[in-house]
């Protein structure tokens, strides 16, 4: 693997969606993102954006790494996605103690990491490490990765604790299971484990995560409390896909003509769905940007924090809203096999179906924290 260049991430991820663009028919063909466009996403610093600056990562930014993942997803969600996740496990395995980064970075900061966050599978307590065994599922990358992350209850008194394993390709299994409406390409299988020893120095605690407790060398990018950042993994790919799409249909809708030889454009039907999706993909990015640039600045407030979930499920809600105008705008030329409007449509549903999407856990505790303080939201 070549390193990449100096260009900014935004810049590299240009050409990356043009590429993307080009091959989105095949990527959801194959299920899974071609072995030329993922080596695409990691020369153009998807992988090493968020990785220490110990390390030779850049110690990135949220905001640039947002507008990086809605531009690829402007051509394919699938690639976005995996660009997303690889961005995203460089934040989640700077929490791991200093051996288990070593083994992951000492050669440099590409290396291709994704994960299985929800707790599964068995973990036994064994002298020096834990023993791992099962199933864990929705494995975004797992066939092409280097290296898997892997949520699991661990044994220990009063109640288990939820803790990550860092585990590498050879000792797990993928198995066949990805054959969803939307984001086919994402190689989102599940992975098999069997009795695979995990030494006590690749595990770390989920709460360390969660409150962004980083060992001393971290960036400000890892001090972040998870939440405030976790749905931009999420919502980049959808926001790339509806403003993809409301493009391609824009300029299909230009030049289009009517039966009775009139311009569609004219059409109040058109002009009205245009307007209504381009705004709300236009308020989803504001709010999407708000949550990321709060995140750069560092130092959050207990509001800050839970907004931002509540602010990535109302991204969700509004580009859900969006791709369905275009979509019911489209009539059955955009729902035709290969047409760039039902992709994005698929996608962006796949995407705002996501768990931590869901607004009434985040609209629930933004409540909870508002009305807690007096009633100042």
């Amino acid at each position: 693997m070549t390193q990449s260049t100096k260009t900014s991430l935004l810049a590299a991820a240009e050409a990356v969606r043009d590429e993307a663009a080009r091959r989105a028919a095949e990527t959801e063909s194959a299920r899974r993102v071609a072995p030329e466009l993922l080596d695409m996403l990691v020369e153009a610093g998807f992988a090493r954006h968020l990785v220490p600056t110990r390390w030779g990562g850049r110690g990135g930014s949220y905001l640039e790494l947002l507008r990086a993942v809605a531009t690829v997803g402007e051509g394919c969600a699938s690639a976005a996605w995996i660009g997303a996740v690889l961005a995203i496990l460089g934040r989640m395995a700077a929490h791991l103690p200093a051996a288990a980064q070593d083994a992951l970075w000492r050669h440099g900061p590409d290396t291709r990491i994704v994960a299985s966050v929800a707790p599964a599978g068995r973990v036994e307590a064994v002298p020096g490490g834990w023993r791992l065994s099962g199933e864990w599922t929705f494995a975004s990358g797992a066939s092409d990765a280097e290296w898997i992350l892997l949520g699991g209850l661990a044994p220990r008194e009063p109640s288990p604790e939820y803790r990550f394993f860092l585990v590498p390709r050879k000792d797990y299994r993928v198995v066949d299971t990805w054959f969803n409406l939307g984001l086919r390409g994402t190689d989102s299988n599940a992975v098999v484990l069997s009795d695979v020893f995990v030494p006590t120095e690749h595990s770390y605690p989920n709460a360390d995560l969660a409150s962004g407790r980083a060992p001393a060398f971290a960036d400000a990018c890892h001090r972040v409390p998870f939440k405030a950042v976790n749905g931009l993994t999420f919502i980049g790919p959808a926001l790339g896909a509806a403003q993809g799409a409301v493009t391609a249909w824009s300029a299909w809708i230009a030049g289009k003509r009517e039966v009775t030889g009139g311009r569609t454009r004219d059409s109040e039907i058109v002009q009205l769905a245009l307007a209504r999706a381009s705004a709300g993909i236009d308020a989803a990015r504001l709010l999407a940007e708000r949550a990321a640039a709060v995140a750069d600045r560092g130092e959050l407030s207990e509001k800050e924090v839970v907004r931002g979930p509540r602010d990535f499920a109302m991204v969700a809600d509004l580009l859900v809203a969006a791709a369905d105008e275009i979509f019911r705008a489209s009539g059955a030329r955009g729902q035709a096999d290969g047409n760039v409007v039902q992709r994005a449509w698929r996608d962006v549903h796949s995407a705002a179906s996501h768990f931590a999407l869901r607004f009434g856990p985040n609209a629930q505790a933004y409540a909870a924290y508002v009305f807690g303080q007096g009633g100042h939201p």
